[in-house]
């Protein structure tokens, strides 16, 4: 007989069933007992009587978490008897036969509440038991809804989902890469990305178009509640495109998928409000700014975007002057050109650069490219870099822009921080299935470790005593 989910039994009344789950809770009332059987679709009660002396004392063994097989008759509950709480709370499994699949030491950590009261430290421990309250289950599975959701959203529009390398070229984008030094190259080292930046800008040079990709990316820098050492990004990037049309579609995008899968969440402003930074800065003294009109509803959801960033900062790094605020490979708005190309006003040129911000949070960013030569090396240039680094770090894109390539632009949207918001989350934390601490620790797997002399010695690297 196959396999039964608990929230199907009411589709099989008087009929005998099979279920497999683990034992949420007992409970033994004297001749008979109850078990609340869970599996990934919900919760049913199984009961056992004392009459069936055999089962019954099996029944008596059952704890907590231990994985079972059960056979028994679908049968309605008293009206008096309805859980009104569950979605078949209605019906019952009266036990014929039980199975037990595996036996479980007594949970760590408490898995049949909310887990907000349990500390963090404990809760990292033991993901994978951290995991199975049904809280966690939810945000899991909304994530995948939404990311379904926008695959499906951008397959339709023509888009071609490409995956880009894990380790590549260490080069500076404005964070500190992951190292992974080489075995086979002594003394040389891939990186783990930043971002797919690079890779999808290659895409348009090889003329695909339209790219996107639920990319990792990974950044050695600091973590706080938005923030991991490997968190997800939507990235996509287009050909033949303006500012607007990308920023046209993501608006789009978002509000079809809100709509779609969260109906009970309300937008407050379609179409989406703009704000330049200047104008952010001085109503909100944020670039990302909360507009809520109620900061109390959990279900508003208030989008903006941000557009008309300066291209550059100016930066007390040693021997450089100024750093861009975003990104190198930006291009400027259409009439700063000229100044970028005469290195003029340089602190007063405005970059075709857009962010998204939800509720107070950037949830995304992007830009439009140069996507000519002579226009990325300027920026390079003006950033400090000399010709021999600039050749080193970018001379691979350089080439590349030297070969036909379009005008583009894209976008790269956080969907952690996406995830948080929509699942009124404290931090994305609770909507990453293996998420580190705050402080980019592992506790379940024990990261990061140290290494044995042996795998040093592969690499070439000796570790300097402290």
């Amino acid at each position: 007989m196959e396999r039964t989910l608990v929230n199907g039994i009411g589709e099989h009344e008087g009929k005998e069933v099979v279920l497999m789950g683990w034992v949420a809770v007992r409970r033994d009332h004297g001749k008979i007992i109850f078990i609340d059987l869970r599996d990934r679709s919900g919760i049913a009660q199984c009961v056992f009587v004392a009459k069936n002396a055999e089962l019954y004392a099996v029944a008596e063994t059952l704890r907590p978490e231990w994985v079972i097989k059960l056979t028994g008759t679908v049968s309605k509950r008293p009206e008096s008897m309805v859980n009104a709480d569950l979605a078949n709370g209605a019906w019952e499994v009266k036990a014929e036969a039980i199975e037990i699949l595996n036996e479980a030491e007594t949970p760590p950590i408490a898995i049949d509440t909310d887990g907000y009261d349990i500390g963090e430290e404990h809760r990292l421990k033991y993901r994978y038991l951290d995991l199975r309250r049904e809280r966690l289950q939810a945000n899991l599975r909304l994530r995948h809804e939404i990311i379904a959701h926008m695959r499906d959203y951008l397959n339709d529009r023509d888009f071609v989902e490409v995956e880009t390398p894990i380790i590549s070229k260490s080069t500076p984008e404005g964070a500190r890469d992951y190292l992974v030094p080489s075995r086979m190259y002594p003394g040389k080292s891939y990186a783990l990305p930043q971002s797919p930046q690079q890779y999808k800008q290659l895409l348009m040079t090889a003329g695909l178009e339209r790219y996107y990709q639920f990319a990792r990316c990974f950044r050695d820098e600091d973590t706080r509640g938005d923030r991991q050492p490997e968190f997800t990004q939507l990235d996509l990037e287009m050909s033949f495109v303006k500012q607007e049309d990308v920023m046209n579609l993501i608006e789009s995008l978002y509000i079809d998928t809100v709509t779609a899968l969260m109906p009970e969440k309300k937008i407050q402003q379609i179409p989406f409000p703009r704000l330049s930074y200047k104008e952010a800065m001085e109503k909100y003294q944020s670039d990302k700014p909360d507009i809520r009109t109620d900061k109390n509803d959990p279900n508003l959801l208030a989008f903006c975007w941000v557009i008309d960033f300066p291209f550059f900062e100016k930066t007390e790094e040693k021997g450089k002057e100024w750093t861009f605020t975003h990104n190198p490979f930006s291009a400027p708005k259409p009439e700063h050109h000229d100044e970028l190309m005469a290195e003029k006003n340089i602190g007063g040129i405005i970059a075709a650069q857009y962010d998204l911000a939800l509720n107070g949070y950037e949830i995304g960013g992007g830009g439009i490219r140069n996507h000519t030569p002579e226009a990325l090396r300027k920026v390079f240039k003006i950033i400090g870099y000399n010709e021999t680094q600039i050749e080193e770090n970018f001379g691979h894109m350089l080439h590349a822009l030297r070969s036909g390539t379009p005008p583009h632009g894209g976008i790269a949207m956080g969907i952690d921080r996406l995830l948080a918001i929509l699942a009124n989350e404290p931090n994305i934390r609770e909507v990453i299935a293996f998420p580190k601490t705050g402080d980019a620790r592992d506790l379940m797997m024990d990261a990061p470790s140290p290494l044995a002399k042996n795998q040093l010695d592969e690499v070439g690297l000796e570790l300097k005593k402290k």
